[in-house]
């Protein structure tokens, strides 16, 4: 990742993806995936508690978290890219599990992440899952009126 004007929390989330992406190609143990993601010269910029608290979030619930995401999805979720999947995952955790985070807050740096990492309408794709995800899981959230 290059350096770029990001806040910690956008480079948190974007190790985030990057972890759960290797995770899922590399079939490596989750301790050891975060460790090769902390080496990167970049990551003392990131906001490591976020970071750990996504990364194994998601892996210690990524049935339940696919489970939520499925039926809004338009194809089979073994054809969504592995960064659309990665980020769709990490932004489902945090609007299910940390709702200190405003759900525009989480959705947009969802977006954000997809346009650095994923193809080119990704982020077209991810913004329309979650906004029917929020709409699901934070019904009453004030910032929806």
């Amino acid at each position: 990742m290059k350096p770029k004007n990001r806040t910690p929390r956008r480079r948190a989330r974007e190790f985030a993806v990057q972890a759960l992406y290797q995770a899922a190609l590399n079939q490596l143990p989750d301790a050891e995936v975060a460790k090769n993601i902390r080496e990167n010269e970049y990551f003392a910029k990131a906001d490591n508690e976020l970071f750990t608290a996504i990364f194994f979030g998601v892996q210690a619930k990524r049935r339940e978290l696919m489970q939520i995401i499925r039926p809004l999805l338009d194809r089979d979720e073994k054809d969504l890219s592995p960064i659309e999947c990665a980020v769709l995952l990490a932004a489902a955790f945090e609007l299910r599990d940390m709702p200190e985070t405003p759900y525009p807050v989480i959705i947009n740096e969802a977006i954000e992440v997809t346009k650095t990492f994923g193809g080119i309408d990704g982020h077209k794709f991810v913004n329309g899952i979650l906004d029917k995800l929020a709409a699901e899981l934070r019904p009453n959230d004030p910032k929806r009126a």
